[in-house]
């Protein structure tokens, strides 16, 4: 039997470390972000992050929760009656959080506004997908934008519902 390397023994507590970092991260639950696809519970998260006055208005198919920021921009999130965001517009001076707005819409956001050589476009940010639709536009001072689920929107309900750019 050949005796271990005074380093091997020493490393070798070590050598599980990696896995068990691993392990954890993965069946430890992430805090999931606001917004888009979400219930409407994280309205209120939302309007807590961005400190925020939040009125609500229900309607015969969906609820509409607007929120005012400090800086006088409004971001509306739009609950269907099952009780899940399937839209968010904004309207201000300065761009709201995306990534918490769209939650994990925010991925092809960035995924489909790339050009060939993996820069960002300087077009204002688009999507049109079957299962997402993003509209942003502005400049500084006045930015907007409008998200939705097409396929979680209620019976009636379009785009144009969103308000105007």
């Amino acid at each position: 039997m050949q005796a271990e390397a005074p380093e091997t023994r020493r490393h070798r507590p070590l050598a599980g470390l990696g896995l068990a970092i691993t392990l954890a991260f993965s069946v430890t639950p992430c805090s999931s972000w606001a917004g888009l696809g979400q219930p409407f519970e994280s309205v209120k998260t939302d309007r807590a992050r961005m400190s925020a006055r939040m009125a609500s208005i229900a309607m015969a198919t969906h609820t509409v929760s607007a929120l005012t920021l400090a800086n006088g921009g409004v971001v509306k999130e739009f609950s269907n009656r099952s009780g899940m965001v399937f839209a968010v517009s904004w309207r201000g001076p300065g761009r709201p959080d995306l990534q918490q707005l769209l939650g994990g819409g925010f991925d092809t956001l960035q995924a489909d506004n790339v050009d060939r050589g993996g820069r960002r476009m300087r077009a204002p940010l688009k999507v049109d997908r079957s299962d997402l639709v993003v509209h942003t536009g502005g400049h500084p001072g006045a930015f907007w934008g409008v998200a939705y689920l097409p396929q979680q929107t209620p019976s009636g309900f379009s785009g144009a519902d969103l308000g105007s750019p």
